[in-house]
């Protein structure tokens, strides 16, 4: 079984995917981890040095080469991943449990507020626009997430509550 987690940054796919994976037994991978691995540096720094189209390619072929394995495991991919190098069809054609982790614009906000100097992309954010820039993104990319097999609620709702969630759909 492959699991693909899609959604905004700070939508717990991280968190709910090592939990998941636990409660069922199987690996847990994070692309931006395997890509780094590939690499041999950050994130940041391929998108600094090699650019964003270099990224986004190398991004889409290692989806693919994952999906394309017969291991078991749940992906956490990046919140821009599925709004490139048609990675959504790629998702949905080669598993059948990709399950967008949805998060409301306050709550998204709230949550980044706090953890801005560990996401680079908002960290030169100042706080009071970071709801417009969240707002936009979410606009922009909830077309793609919301192409996904599932779409879980994860607002006002524990980790435990949100695995669970999952883990019944999954049966």
């Amino acid at each position: 079984m492959q699991i693909v987690l899609l959604g905004y940054m700070g939508s717990g796919k991280t968190t709910i995917g090592k939990l998941l994976a636990e409660k069922l037994k199987i690996e847990f991978l994070d692309l931006d981890s395997y890509i780094e691995e590939i690499e041999g540096t950050t994130v940041s720094t391929v998108f600094s040095e090699k650019g964003e189209i270099y990224f986004r390619t190398k991004e889409a072929a290692c989806l693919r080469e994952l999906l394309a394995t017969q291991k078991d495991f749940v992906l956490s991919i990046g919140g821009g991943t599925p709004c490139y190098a048609n990675n959504m069809v790629a998702i949905s054609e080669m598993t059948e449990n990709g399950i967008y982790l949805k998060v409301g614009l306050e709550e998204l906000v709230n949550r980044l507020t706090n953890a801005k100097e560990e996401r680079p992309m908002i960290a030169n954010i100042a706080n009071e626009e970071l709801h417009e820039f969240i707002g936009k993104h979410l606009f922009e990319r909830s077309y793609y997430y919301n192409q996904a097999d599932h779409v879980v609620n994860c607002e006002s709702k524990s980790t435990d509550e949100v695995v669970t969630e999952i883990a019944r759909l999954l049966s």
